[in-house]
């Protein structure tokens, strides 16, 4: 993920934050045997300290490809939008000769995966994602041998993703003059189409964060 400099995370607590704040689905890609085309998971997940949890169905392709190399990156994406040119065109440029482009925030993980194939480990793994998912613990005690999870357990492997990096993009234009950054921001609330108003929200917050860029 190529990032320039006004569009990186502004602090580590800035992608943490994000992450924290309902960020908890993502693509998990393995390479795979050589010649063959990394195998891509949509998955949710969970943090635990350093790393990331995630249950998969047992026929899941991704077994075999972490076999062969189980170095891979998780990648979750969102507040995103497109951005039409006639936005972003410079003072004094005709509109129709702005240029479009997307904003987004993106962090991406390089993990090294163990898979969890242990009856008990696994169902602690489930008990931390549900933590996490279902807090009020509405539901029944997650135990190799107590139905429902109980019988279900043989059918899911967990994965637990420790993060050896963190590559973390805020792309909102924040090398942009500070009155058309507003005036962006102003323009996704007034459309209000798709994930535009948490696209403003960011914008906003990284403009009063960084103010006018400089290099």
């Amino acid at each position: 993920m190529f990032i320039q400099p006004w569009d990186a995370a502004l602090n580590d607590a800035e992608w943490q934050t994000w992450i924290a704040d309902g960020h908890d689905f993502g693509v998990l890609s393995v390479n795979g045997p050589p010649g063959q085309a990394p195998v891509v998971v949509p998955t949710h997940f969970a943090v635990d300290g350093n790393a990331l949890l995630v249950h998969l169905a047992r026929p899941n392709p991704v077994w075999k490809a972490i076999e062969s190399g189980p170095d891979v990156t998780f990648t979750v994406t969102g507040d995103y939008a497109f951005v039409p040119g006639t936005w972003r065109a410079r003072p004094g440029v005709p509109p129709t000769d702005g240029v479009p482009t997307s904003y987004y925030a993106a962090v991406q993980f390089t993990c090294r995966a163990t898979v969890v194939d242990d009856p008990e480990a696994k169902a602690e793994l489930l008990r931390r994602q549900m933590a996490h998912f279902q807090p009020d613990g509405d539901h029944a005690p997650i135990d190799p041998g107590r139905p429902p999870y109980g019988r279900m357990l043989p059918g899911i492997r967990g994965l637990r993703l420790e993060v050896t990096e963190v590559r973390a993009k805020f792309k909102y234009d924040d090398h942009k003059p500070v009155e058309q950054r507003t005036d962006t921001a102003r323009r996704l609330t007034e459309r209000g189409t798709g994930l535009d108003a948490p696209t403003a929200a960011q914008q906003i917050r990284r403009l009063d964060r960084i103010g006018t860029w400089k290099a």
